[in-house]
């Protein structure tokens, strides 16, 4: 492979619409899917070679049996630049709403949360470079292909981004299970920076601080609290309603 590989119906057909350079489609000999119709047209179009594997190939390749017959070879996930998200934000003349991803480790959770962002309207997704999952093939098959639809950014340090988007008018939400103040009782507005921690320990102390405020979804039952792609999936479109 010359890149990265991204599987799944959803992810492929996506990256096969998108920009990114793709050098290989693989799809699963005996495969009857009719979308896979789709792909291999989408792929010819594009003159991106085709070649048949066994299903049990196509599984080593990806590392999951979730690959629904087809993968494909593309160049590297391109991240987005922070000051250019900012900057067509604004130019949008809507409220800006940036959803950041403190330390996800799960690339399910963060497939998960980047579309529920795409699906919300979020203008980005910001996650750090270091001790956090990355948009890998795992991440964009658990996105639906929502990752080619919505930046995605990668900063070396949440905290100092956080402070940066302060200054560019942002309003910093932190979403945190022992907080006293509920999701649903605050009124957003302006443009919205939401703050989603990891899985198990949630937002780090950094972080927290640069948060202007703290809030916390109640929960009912017997259950503690959410997985973190729910929970942020939950405030998301709390966020999404009361901003448009």
């Amino acid at each position: 492979m010359k890149g990265d590989l991204v599987f799944g119906v959803n992810p492929v057909r996506e990256a096969l619409r998108g920009s990114r350079g793709a050098f290989a489609l693989y799809l699963q000999i005996g495969a009857s899917d009719h979308r896979l119709e789709k792909i291999v047209a989408l792929a010819g179009q594009r003159g991106v070679p085709l070649h048949r594997r066994e299903k049990t190939d196509l599984t080593r390749m990806c590392g999951s049996s979730h690959h629904q017959g087809v993968a494909l070879d593309v160049e590297p996930f391109p991240y987005a630049d922070i000051d250019q998200v900012v900057a067509e934000a604004s130019e949008s003349g809507a409220p800006g709403l940036l959803l950041v991803l403190d330390g996800i480790q799960d690339p399910h959770n963060l497939g998960a949360l980047i579309r529920s962002a795409a699906c919300a309207g979020a203008n980005a997704v910001i996650i750090p470079r270091d001790r956090a999952c990355g948009v890998t093939g795992a991440a964009e098959k658990a996105s639906a292909g929502a990752a080619e639809t919505v930046p995605v950014v990668q900063v070396t340090n949440i905290s100092q981004a956080l402070e940066s988007l302060k200054t560019a008018g942002y309003w910093v939400y932190g979403l945190t299970g022992e907080a006293s103040s509920r999701l649903y009782d605050i009124d957003f507005s302006g443009n919205v920076v939401l703050v989603i921690g990891a899985e198990g320990e949630g937002i780090r102390p950094l972080v927290r601080k640069q948060c202007d405020v703290l809030m916390s979804i109640p929960l009912h039952g017997g259950v503690g609290s959410l997985n973190a792609s729910v929970a942020g999936g939950i405030a998301l479109f709390e966020v999404a309603k009361k901003l448009r």
